[in-house]
């Protein structure tokens, strides 16, 4: 989904973006993409601080964070934004602090309180992605009917043990939703203090959250859109499954 630049790519932004930008078909053009998207990140713990960090050095213009919760010591196990002295501060404003480190040319916002389906719609709508790091499935699912109201793409990650899972839904091309398999999972109350999860699983799916936001805002290489991604850390394996949208889904159908 490509947006047409509001603003243009300094040199020195272009010398820092290199990288990127000398990409077979990325080029200025889609940094130009990257540095006028407007991205919201709904939790920032492990796959958020993963995600976060990956797009700000990545040149994303415009971040919106959102977590209600505070550093824990346990946090810091897998929480890469947060450090030792940021025991008790809130998340967001932990991470802002850090990734304002990595990217000081990034504008950031922190929102340090938990939002209602409406107040979601409401945000969501003049964004351009969505990328849901919660750790539950009704947040999960909130989100889902949030971004298909108000037409903006989402990346939904997810991480327990040694497991984890990505999808893009992508309002625009009527993909299938989330909702199009949640009812598979069931209510699973697992959280990472009774089931453990090992530090760099979230950081693989956060930075593949992070991937998938990119391709998807700059229309670059293949997002996996209609498919679910599960990853085995004990076998450092992928599985993908194509989703099927659901006739009688409740948000996409």
């Amino acid at each position: 989904m490509i947006h047409v630049p509001k603003q243009i790519l300094t040199t020195e932004q272009a010398m820092r973006y290199n990288r990127q930008i000398v990409l077979p078909n990325f080029d200025l053009d889609k940094q130009e993409v990257l540095l006028n998207a407007k991205v919201l990140i709904v939790g920032v713990g492990g796959l958020g601080c993963a995600a976060a960090q990956y797009l700000v050095a990545a040149g994303v213009g415009e971040m919106t964070l959102i977590d209600d919760d505070h550093v824990e010591k346990t946090n810091l196990q897998r929480q890469v934004l947060h450090g030792e002295a940021d025991v008790g501060v809130n998340k967001c404003v932990s991470a802002k602090a850090s990734l304002a480190q990595l990217n000081s040319d990034i504008n950031i916002h922190v929102i340090q309180n938990r939002l209602e389906l409406s107040d979601y719609v409401e945000l969501i709508q003049p964004l351009d992605m969505v990328l849901d790091c919660t750790d539950n499935l009704a947040s999960r699912n909130t989100l889902n009917q949030a971004c298909y109201q108000a037409g903006t793409p989402l990346v939904s990650g997810a991480a327990i043990r040694m497991e984890g899972q990505l999808m893009s839904i992508v309002p625009q091309q009527h993909s299938a939703c989330y909702a199009c398999i949640s009812a598979y999972f069931g209510e699973q109350n697992l959280s990472c203090v009774e089931s453990g999860v090992m530090s760099p699983v979230v950081g693989v799916i956060g930075a593949m959250q992070a991937l998938e936001a990119i391709k998807v805002l700059c229309d670059y290489g293949q997002s996996h859109v209609n498919k679910l991604m599960l990853f085995d850390g004990m076998t450092s394996t992928w599985q993908t499954f194509k989703v099927p949208k659901k006739v009688n889904c409740t948000v996409c159908g």
